[in-house]
């Protein structure tokens, strides 16, 4: 049995957010904020819940290395260097593409962390990660953190919120790579959960869907906005720009570019076309803010 590792305290805070709803079209009491954004492990995410896992896993199987992928501006792998630091293990990442003139947001925070990050080129992270972990006799964390193992993690953080709002009906939550969405499902059924695709994976539907069948749970009735993805998963649109600007300005709310952004236009689109069943809605942030700092098309 693999032992149990924590990184913070339950459950993350569930905050009304009055002002939101009403700019969008909603009651006033209908939204709600899951602030795992909050979660104080490496400047805060959804990971920290999956790394709980992975990381006791890694300790489990004696390594002294953890060797992962993502994007430049990966929030995992930003995370996974803090679980790694905290836990006492040297962290690798193997980042896609080539590195940047300037080292800004999550790659500022992996050299605060101590992390050691590799440059794959465009493709190939995948490919080098896997011969570095076999070369360091390290443990490999796959992309995202995401496994049917990890997604527990937030099969148990839908059991969280459904303590927090029983009448809760609608979830709505970024899809990267379809761990936290498969988990929400499998605590609260496809009808209650609304994935925005991000442009993480080629198919945000398939890939929720494969993690939920190898969990022993149902996808039949999977709820998939793959609208938001506009010209790809590392561009900003002026639609995910403006979800940010009306967040910001109504709860002081800050939302990313890359996932969380993108749910809250999905959040808004649901909402301004009616397709929001009646009843209680959740946004889940799953954090993200420091890749705002280093998200290219912000910063032109």
């Amino acid at each position: 049995m693999t032992s149990a590792v924590s990184f913070f305290s339950r459950p993350t805070p569930v905050e009304p957010a009055p002002r939101l709803a009403e700019a969008i079209g909603l009651a006033p009491e209908r939204l709600l904020i899951k602030r795992d954004d909050l979660i104080g492990l490496g400047g805060g995410g959804n990971k920290v819940r999956k790394l709980e896992i992975t990381i006791a896993a890694a300790l489990a199987s004696g390594a002294d290395t953890v060797v992962t992928t993502g994007a430049p501006q990966s929030n995992h792998a930003r995370l996974t260097a803090a679980a790694a630091a905290r836990s006492g293990l040297r962290s690798v990442l193997v980042l896609e593409g080539e590195p940047p003139q300037r080292r800004l947001g999550n790659l500022l925070l992996d050299d605060l962390f101590g992390a050691e990050v590799l440059f794959a080129g465009a493709p190939g992270a995948a490919a080098v990660a896997e011969e570095e972990a076999r070369s360091r006799d390290a443990y490999l964390i796959p992309f995202g953190g995401t496994s049917a193992e990890s997604a527990v993690a937030y099969q148990r953080a839908g059991e969280e919120l459904l303590e927090q709002v029983p009448d809760v009906q609608t979830v709505v939550v970024a899809v990267g790579s379809g761990g936290t969405m498969a988990g929400l499902v499998a605590a609260l059924g496809t009808a209650r959960v609304l994935g925005v695709a991000t442009g993480a994976v080629p198919d945000a539907r398939a890939t929720v869907a494969a993690l939920l069948t190898e969990m022993g749970s149902s996808a039949e009735g999977l709820q998939m906005d793959d609208a938001r993805i506009g010209a790809g998963y590392a561009h900003l649109t002026p639609e995910v720009r403006e979800a940010m600007s009306t967040a910001a300005r109504t709860e002081g709310l800050v939302v990313d570019p890359t996932y969380t952004g993108r749910a809250m236009a999905g959040l808004i689109a649901a909402a301004a076309d009616g397709t929001l069943p009646p009843g209680r809605v959740v946004f889940l942030h799953t954090g993200g803010l420091p890749g705002l700092f280093g998200h290219p098309d912000l910063a032109r």
